[in-house]
């Protein structure tokens, strides 16, 4: 069955993962090559995006293209901005490549922005006809139309999510140290944090629970594990994290 394309209206997805040093975003490699010696012409890359069909929403549009460019299924989604600037498309190799598609590169195509959030280790990406690799949030390559304008916004409204919510959670394994949880917020804040203070205010939060368990295989002195309890952060009416940056 042939769905029909909006030509006007797409979905862009930052999907960010954390391997405990960096923030990653994954980006899908754009290659144009000649028709004639199929040679690279130029190479950059792009966020997951596409445009939608006619007859779906926005976040299914959203988790349709996630799956078919990476195999990604049931991660967080989160709606975030959107962009309509009558110039986004419009830098040379963008009209080339849209006209290489088959896409005409005069219409003006609104964009709206999700992130998402998964435990890098954990999700298998099943990349499909174009190469899709994870790169550090701070260290970027070239990318297409205006994705890095959004992938900045998508940052920075990860940032005032993580002050009033638990989604920092998702970007971690089960179970985890303090000082894992710590890192996360050091990198994705740009900031140092006093270890006695984080460990005193999270240590407070009663939907981080101690586990019966340590860390294994490290070099270090293995340290404690803890887990999130998405119920009991339920039942203690939401413990904020307004006080930890």
């Amino acid at each position: 069955m042939s769905f029909r394309i909006n030509p006007n209206i797409s979905v862009d997805c930052v999907v960010f993962g954390f391997d405990f040093r960096q923030l990653k975003v994954l980006l899908v490699e754009r290659i144009f090559q000649s028709d004639y010696s199929l040679k690279p012409i130029f190479t950059d890359h792009t966020l997951i995006g596409n445009h939608i069909y006619e007859h779906e929403d926005l976040e299914e549009a959203a988790r349709r293209i996630l799956k078919d460019l990476t195999g990604i299924e049931n991660i967080y989604l989160e709606q975030f901005i959107a962009l309509a600037h009558p110039e986004r498309l419009k830098k040379e190799r963008d009209q080339i490549w849209l006209q290489h598609i088959g896409h005409n590169p005069h219409n003006r195509v609104i964009t709206v922005g999700y992130f998402g959030l998964l435990d890098i280790n954990a999700m298998e990406i099943r990349a499909g006809s174009r190469k899709v690799s994870w790169f550090p949030v701070n260290k970027l390559p070239a990318l297409a139309f205006d994705h890095h304008d959004m992938l900045n916004h998508a940052v920075e409204c990860l940032k005032t999510r993580m002050r009033v919510s638990t989604i920092a959670y998702t970007l971690l394994p089960k179970k985890f140290s303090l000082s894992q949880l710590q890192t996360l917020f050091e990198v994705i804040y740009g900031t140092n944090l006093d270890k006695r203070n984080f460990r005193k205010k999270m240590i407070r939060m009663k939907y981080l629970i101690p586990l019966n368990e340590k860390q294994s295989n490290v070099s270090h002195k293995p340290a404690q594990l803890y887990m999130f309890s998405r119920e009991v952060y339920e039942i203690t009416n939401r413990d904020l994290f307004e006080n930890i940056i």
